[in-house]
């Protein structure tokens, strides 16, 4: 954010994302404050299925500040877009406080993600939740996180190999690999 002052949004993707279709504007998909209005999903639990936290139904698109996906198992931290400004610093500041940091959360800095957002309304007041397949499709099937609902499908902005890295009955060169395939192979084509 300091080396880049004039740029309005971050996109932060996790190193195990493709972008599958670089065509799509993100200003056009999700970040236009009419289109972000109309994606929002409101009065939903913060982390599924039951958090007594729940996203703000009264929310619009032009105060928005984080924009999050979530699956099944919570709030997806690795492809989310942050507005620049102090709110961001506040924000990023308060999520990897060494306070967070050493609590020993099970998933680290997930769960902290989501106690910050719960638990600290300034946050709340400025996150809207979108669908998954805007942001965080992912590559594969994984049943507690969503399963076939929240897998990529041509044409959607962006592949997220989720967890590839921690199943060591995986091997995220070669999922990486497939996808890369079908971008090449679009690219041929010259739909992209």
């Amino acid at each position: 954010m300091t080396k880049y002052p004039k740029s309005t949004f971050f996109y932060l993707l996790s190193p195990h994302s493709l972008i599958m279709n670089p065509s799509i504007s993100l200003k056009s998909h999700v970040l236009d404050p009419k289109r972000l209005e109309s994606l929002m999903i409101r009065d939903k639990p913060v982390v599924p299925p039951d958090s007594v936290i729940r996203t703000f139904s009264h929310l619009k698109g032009d105060k928005v500040d984080l924009i999050l996906t979530q699956d099944n198992e919570g709030l997806c931290q690795g492809s989310f877009l942050i507005r620049r400004g102090e709110w961001a610093k506040f924000f990023l500041d308060t999520w990897f406080d060494p306070l967070y940091r050493s609590y020993n959360f099970q998933k680290a800095e997930g769960h902290a993600l989501e106690h910050v957002v719960q638990w600290h309304p300034t946050i709340l007041t400025k996150l809207a939740l979108v669908p998954q397949h805007l942001l965080n499709s992912y590559g594969v099937d994984i049943p507690s996180r969503g399963g076939r609902d929240v897998m990529h499908k041509e044409g959607e902005f962006v592949v997220r190999l989720v967890a590839c890295e921690l199943d060591t009955s995986r091997y995220c060169e070669k999922e990486f690999d497939q996808y890369y395939q079908q971008w090449k192979a679009r690219l041929n084509k010259g739909s992209i």
